[in-house]
C-alpha cells in the first residue's frame, strides 16, 4: 500500500470519526440547534421554494435562452454607458422585493450572460437590500430618519460596491471584454416589448405571491396584501396567454394547467400555495417535454435549479443550527448577539455588520428582529450597519456567489459589504446616537 497517497482518504475518515464520536447529543443547546436547523430548514422549503425560487429560476431560465448576450452587453457589459448601467441594478430592488437568495438565480443569469462586474454585483446588492416594502416598515416601526438612511445608503452601496469591484478586478475584466467577440444583435421571433411583457408578467407573479403582511391592517399597502393572489392570477392568466400566443406552446397543455389550477383553488381556497405549486408543476412537466424554445427555457431554468438549490439549502441548515429561528436560539446565544452590538463603537459595528452578513433574512423580517435587538440595547449606528449588510448577504447566498464567482470574488464582495455597512454604523450612531 502506498502511504503518499493514501493519507488524505485516511485523514479524512479520521476527523468524521472523532466528529461522531464527540457528537455532544444529548446537551440541551446543541439538541435544541440541531432541531432549529430543521424547522429552519423546513419554513425555507415551505415558504421560499416554491413561491420564490421556482418563479425565479424560470426568470433567471428565460434571460439565458430569450435575451440576446449582445443586449446585455449593451446595457450591463463592461463596456456599457456606467450611468445607464449602474443606475438600472441600483434601483432594481424597488421592483423586485426579493430576498439574499432568491436574487442569486437572476444575477447568475444576467452575468453569466456577459453582464460586467461591477453591474452584475451592484445588481446582487440592491435586489434584495433596496425592497419599498422593507423600507416603509423600517420607517414605521424603527423612525423615519432609519428608515431614510437605510435606503440612501442601499442605493449608494450598491452602485460603490460595484465600482469598486469593477476597479478592484479590472485586469480580468479587461481581458474579458477582450476575449468577446462584437455581438451583432440577433433575429428574434418577438418584438421587445413582446419580450418586455413576458418578462413583466413573471416578476409581476414573483413579487405578488410573495407580498408580505404589513404592519398595519389599513392603506395601500395592506389593501395589496388582502387581494395579493388576486393580483398573481391576473399576471399568471397574462403569463399563460403569452405563452400560447408567442411561444406556441399549445393551447391544451395551457389549458389543461389552468383548469388544474382552479380546482386546487377551489379545493383549497384557504392554502393558494397548492394551487400555486400545481400551476408550476404543470408549466414544468409542459415546459420539460417540449422540443423548441420552451423546452430550453426549461433546461435553463433547470441547470439553475441544480446549481443553486443544494447549496441554499445546506446553508439555511448551517444557519438555522448556529442562529436559529426568529425568536428561537440555535447554537450561538441570542444573548451574546445583544451584547456585542450596544453603543456606537467600530467593534459593535463591525459585529453587527459580520453578524448580520452571516444570518439568514426572510423578507420583511428583519424589522422585528432589528426592534427586538434595540429593545436590548442595541446602538443605532449598529442598527443601520445591520440593515445594510443583512438583507443582501447571508451564509447560504455565499455558498452560491462562491460558486458562481469564486473565492476571491466573493471574499472581495463580502468584505466590502461588511466593512462599508461598519463605516456607515458609525456615522449615522456620531449623528443620531
Amino acid at each position: 500500500m502506498e502511504w503518499k497517497t493514501e493519507w488524505k482518504p485516511l485523514t479524512a475518515i479520521i476527523g468524521v470519526f472523532l466528529v461522531f464520536f464527540y457528537l455532544p447529543v444529548g446537551i440541551d443547546r446543541f439538541d435544541n440547534a440541531v432541531m432549529e436547523a430543521l424547522y429552519l430548514t423546513k419554513w425555507y422549503a415551505r415558504e421560499h421554494v416554491l413561491l420564490c425560487l421556482v418563479p425565479a429560476f424560470f426568470i433567471a431560465g428565460a434571460i439565458a435562452v430569450f435575451v440576446s448576450q449582445a443586449s446585455v452587453m449593451k446595457y450591463l457589459g463592461a463596456k456599457a454607458n456606467k450611468i445607464l448601467a449602474y443606475g438600472v441594478a441600483s434601483v432594481s430592488g424597488t421592483i423586485l422585493a426579493v430576498c439574499s437568495c432568491t436574487i442569486l438565480p437572476l444575477f447568475s443569469g444576467i452575468y453569466r450572460m456577459g453582464a460586467g462586474l461591477g453591474p452584475a454585483t451592484a445588481f446582487l446588492y440592491s435586489g434584495p437590500a433596496i425592497n419599498v416594502l422593507a423600507i416603509i416598515l423600517t420607517a414605521r416601526v424603527l423612525g423615519p430618519e432609519l428608515g431614510i438612511a437605510r435606503a440612501v445608503g442601499a442605493i449608494v452601496f450598491s452602485i460603490v460596491i460595484g465600482l469598486l469591484m469593477q476597479i478592484i478586478f479590472r485586469k480580468e475584466e479587461e481581458e474579458k471584454i477582450n476575449a468577446q467577440m462584437v455581438m451583432p444583435e440577433e433575429e428574434t421571433k418577438r418584438k421587445l416589448w413582446q419580450d418586455s411583457l413576458y418578462f413583466a408578467s413573471m416578476v409581476g407573479i414573483l413579487v405578488f405571491a410573495n407580498w408580505g403582511r404589513p404592519s398595519e391592517n389599513s392603506g395601500i399597502w395592506a389593501v395589496i396584501y388582502n387581494f395579493k393572489w388576486m393580483i398573481t392570477s391576473v399576471f399568471a392568466l397574462c403569463f399563460a396567454f403569452m405563452l400560447w400566443k408567442w411561444f406556441e406552446m399549445a393551447f391544451w397543455k395551457i389549458g389543461l394547467t389552468a383548469i388544474v389550477v382552479a380546482v386546487f383553488s377551489f379545493l383549497f381556497p384557504e392554502d393558494p400555495l397548492i394551487a400555486f405549486t400545481a400551476g408550476a408543476i404543470g408549466l414544468s412537466v409542459f415546459t420539460s417535454t417540449d422540443k423548441g424554445e420552451t423546452g430550453q427555457w426549461f433546461s435553463s431554468s433547470w441547470d439553475f435549479a441544480k446549481q443553486i438549490m443544494p447549496l441554499l439549502l445546506f446553508g439555511v441548515l448551517i444557519a438555522g443550527f448556529l442562529l436559529g429561528r426568529v425568536g428561537n436560539e440555535g447554537l450561538i446565544p441570542s444573548a451574546w448577539v445583544s451584547s456585542a452590538v450596544g453603543g456606537n463603537s467600530i467593534a459593535a459595528n463591525f459585529f453587527a455588520s459580520f453578524a448580520g452578513a452571516f444570518m439568514y433574512f426572510a423578507t420583511l423580517t428583519e424589522v422585528p428582529i432589528l426592534q427586538g435587538l434595540i429593545g436590548n440595547g442595541m446602538g443605532k449606528g449598529p442598527a443601520l450597519a445591520l440593515l445594510l449588510a443583512g438583507p443582501a448577504l447571508s451564509l447560504p447566498n455565499m455558498l452560491v456567489i462562491r460558486s458562481v464567482l469564486g473565492n476571491k470574488k466573493t471574499a472581495v464582495f463580502v468584505g466590502l459589504v461588511i466593512i462599508m455597512a461598519t463605516i456607515s454604523g458609525i456615522i449615522y450612531g456620531s449623528i443620531f446616537g
